[in-house]
């Protein structure tokens, strides 16, 4: 028995297939989905979905967005998303380095700027911080500062 899961970014389906669990970072915490599930409807925080099909796991970063479960989908709907073995780990560190030379140039905390600057650092603290946790063989990575 298995469940579908989608995982839609703005710009492209990142990932269909049907699972045996879908594990999600819901915003009151993490949540597995299992075939048959209650519908539900919930928003995501940054993390990482863990999709598990034949006792091979799958790990997808998301920054945040929502996801509609019903009894044989579950639908992921965000900003963006990405498969852990698909990060460029060196393009991640330079878009961290960048937003992180940004705030301290001292944008004002109260404009879209400063939002658009940290939800940047959010997307490459925790696109690093999935390589670092799950993709084999990731040693020595750079750690957060």
């Amino acid at each position: 028995m298995t469940i579908r899961c989608e995982i839609v970014a703005q710009d492209r389906m990142v990932y269909q297939d049907d699972v045996d669990i879908v594990i999600l970072p819901g915003a009151e915490g993490e949540m597995g989905v299992l075939p048959h599930h209650a519908p539900l409807l919930t928003t995501l925080k940054y993390g990482v979905v863990k999709v598990r099909k034949q006792g091979r796991e799958e790990i997808f970063t998301v920054a945040g967005g929502i996801a509609e479960v019903q009894p044989e989908v579950v639908t992921i709907l965000t900003d963006a998303a990405e498969n852990i073995e698909e990060i460029d780990v060196a393009r991640a560190e330079q878009a961290r380095q960048r937003a992180q030379e940004m705030l301290v140039k001292g944008v004002p905390m109260d404009t879209d700027a400063y939002l658009t600057i940290e939800a940047a650092l959010r997307r490459s603290n925790l696109r690093l911080e999935a390589v670092r946790r799950y993709r084999k063989g990731a040693t020595g990575l750079p750690t957060e500062k």
